[in-house]
């Protein structure tokens, strides 16, 4: 047999090798999470079983909580695939929220013309924010850190100025009949759970982060832009090489989180029916912490937007199960910190083996 009938038939044999179910499960980066999901409803389903914990409206609170924080990670996860941070999502959920509250309650501004203005300023914010990233060469983490602090300056100082308050409220009011609030606000088919009549029905949030779930999955997984950022997260100058608008991606994934932190305010800013200049404080290390559980790396190039939702879950369900479990809730900040070890051991585990396994 010569060379050459060797090397195809051993490249023949190197195709139609069999995988292992464990390395086809190591190459889903949302494994972790979903371990970790069931291993927490378990836990929970032991400790609170008769909390109320599992009712009708405890499901409901533990998974608006969840998916509040889901649609940041979701968005969070993208950016995170492509190597880059956004540290000011926190920070633009204050913002966003003001942006919408004092053209409302103090200009008289449709609450739907407002809530348009919101988003407007969170694309101006995103690009911003990408373009000095892309154009400077300096770390993500440090321009979107000073951003974290030039929004928060801004909505407080911008507030007080012209409300001389820290909060903004009269919004409930001012909501009702207007075409759009509806989309952010509320419960949806409002209907009774098992005859239950303190559940009226899905709050808009959960719809949210499904449907942005499945849509980012679809772009990851099924389009040439979720290509383009694998690419840009995995290696930007090979990417470049072969054609990918590297610096373009970033940019839109910054506009891409400064929106869901605008989402995630008009949200909050319509169901609650104010405002307050230190909303999301901290919320963008949660959602960091919820995309690293979900298995997105650190070092960009390999994740799952299914994986930042479960990691979502995993939070929404420990911080509310703590609480229905009377447990101090201090305790939850403990928690975090162990899952966000445990969880970037794993992930760098689950690196080593999918790099070997290549």
């Amino acid at each position: 047999m010569t060379d050459t009938t060797q090397n195809a038939a051993g490249a023949m044999d190197e195709r139609l090798r069999q995988v292992s179910i464990w390395k086809k499960l190591l190459n889903r980066p949302e494994l972790g999470a979903v371990a970790g999901t069931v291993l927490v409803f378990v836990f929970f389903g032991l400790v609170a079983a008769n909390s109320g914990m599992f009712s009708s409206k405890g499901i409901i609170t533990f998974l608006e909580v969840s998916a509040q924080l889901g649609i940041l990670a979701v968005f969070a996860s993208l950016l995170m695939i492509a190597g880059e941070f956004d540290l000011s999502v926190g920070s633009m959920i204050g913002f966003a929220g003001v942006a919408i509250a004092i053209p409302a309650a103090v200009w008289g501004v449709p609450i739907w013309l407002a809530i348009i203005f919101a988003f407007v300023l969170a694309v101006l914010v995103g690009y911003v924010n990408g373009l000095i990233v892309v154009r400077s060469g300096l770390p993500s983490f440090i321009v979107t850190l000073a951003g974290l602090f030039i929004l928060r300056g801004l909505t407080i100082g911008l507030t007080r100025e012209i409300t001389g308050r820290t909060q903004v409220s009269g919004l409930k009011q001012l909501s009702e009949g207007d075409p759009i609030a509806w989309l952010f606000a509320g419960d949806w088919f409002g209907f009774l759970f098992a005859n239950n009549p303190t559940v009226n029905g899905i709050p808009a949030s959960i719809f949210w982060w499904l449907a942005l779930t499945a849509l980012a999955t679809w772009v990851l997984l099924r389009t040439p832009f979720g290509n383009w950022i694998f690419a840009s997260g995995g290696d930007k100058l090979a990417a470049r090489n072969v054609g990918v608008p590297v610096n373009s991606v970033k940019i839109l994934l910054f506009i891409g989180t400064a929106c869901a932190a605008t989402l995630f305010a008009a949200i909050q800013v319509l169901d609650a029916g104010s405002a307050d200049t230190n909303r999301g404080l901290l919320k963008e290390f949660e959602a960091i912490i919820a995309v690293v559980i979900g298995g997105t790396l650190l070092t960009g190039g390999y994740g799952s937007a299914i994986g930042a939702a479960f990691g979502a879950l995993i939070f929404g369900t420990v911080q509310m199960g703590i609480f229905f479990t009377g447990v101090n809730t201090d305790w939850f900040k403990v928690f975090v910190g162990v899952m966000m070890l445990i969880a970037v051991l794993f992930n760098n585990y689950v690196r080593k083996k999918v790099t070997e396994a290549r």
